[in-house]
């Protein structure tokens, strides 16, 4: 099953949804599966992951009911609130529902750069495991020592970097992004997302090897095994088309084996997420 790990659903709220900028008024409007489904179809891929992209609980049951009415998403990483005490009942009950593989919380946001190490943060996290949960870590290339230190907690805990950990790409700034990389990457239960990665480019001018350096990095780093495609649609489409960002894998990974390409561009989600065929 080709999958494509990330991307977003969601009806256009102005208040709920204030990150969307007037820069990004591409975006302020619906974006839902019949509009997400010709992008698949036409890109060859078999099924996606729906991620979060509001913090609330009421995100999650949205995200469930149109994986439930859309057999083309395998599976969706949801909301919850892991500083609550009583996060373990919460986590019990949304165990029942077979398509929740995970969850995230918007890290990058919080106005506290150790946001991973609060305490009651990582009480939470620290059920995940029991219920079968994942955990996608959306962070910028800054917060990367931080979660160095917050995944050596959870040794059995299965991790997923979002978007690379967002490099400043315009900037071409790597080689402090890459040593935070390297470090987390030596964790065995950390994984990466391939996504994200135009946003962060220069939007209206990016080439495709502009992406190379940071390419390079991650293969090194994670390997084969460890790696998955991830349009991030529709944030992507800030700089480039579904086709344009899948392109730019396709491109670095054609003279890999088939079945490396298999794991890049869907096995390694299925396995990571525990996705049902």
């Amino acid at each position: 099953m080709r999958v494509d790990s990330h991307q977003h659903f969601w009806r256009y709220h102005p208040v709920r949804d204030a990150w969307i900028t007037d820069e990004m008024s591409a975006l302020k409007r619906d974006f839902l599966p019949l509009d997400l489904l010709p992008e698949l179809r036409a890109n060859g891929i078999d099924g996606c992951v729906a991620v979060q992209a509001s913090q609330s609980e009421e995100e999650t049951k949205f995200l469930l009911d149109l994986a439930e009415k859309n057999p083309e998403i395998a599976g969706v990483v949801g909301w919850v609130n892991l500083l609550d005490p009583k996060v373990e009942e919460r986590l019990a009950y949304l165990s029942r529902f077979q398509k929740l593989r995970g969850f995230r919380h918007i890290v990058q946001a919080e106005p506290d750069d150790r946001f991973l190490l609060r305490e009651d943060f990582l009480r939470g996290v620290g059920h995940l495991a029991r219920f079968g949960f994942t955990y996608d870590i959306l962070i910028y290339a800054r917060h990367l020592p931080v979660a160095n230190k917050f995944v050596q907690q959870f040794p059995e805990q299965k991790f997923v970097i979002d978007h690379i950990a967002k490099p400043q790409i315009k900037a071409r700034e790597t080689d402090t992004w890459a040593r935070g990389i390297r470090a987390v990457a030596k964790h065995s239960n950390v994984w990466c997302k391939l996504s994200g990665m135009v946003t962060e480019a220069d939007w209206k001018h990016w080439k495709p090897e502009d992406f190379r350096p940071y390419l390079d990095v991650v293969f090194e780093s994670f390997g084969i095994d460890r790696l998955m495609f991830g349009s991030d649609w529709p944030v992507c489409l800030l700089g480039g088309s579904y086709a344009q960002v899948k392109q730019i894998i396709d491109d670095y990974t054609k003279a890999l084996s088939t079945s490396d390409k298999d794991k890049i561009f869907g096995g390694n989600a299925t396995r990571f997420y525990g996705l049902a065929a």
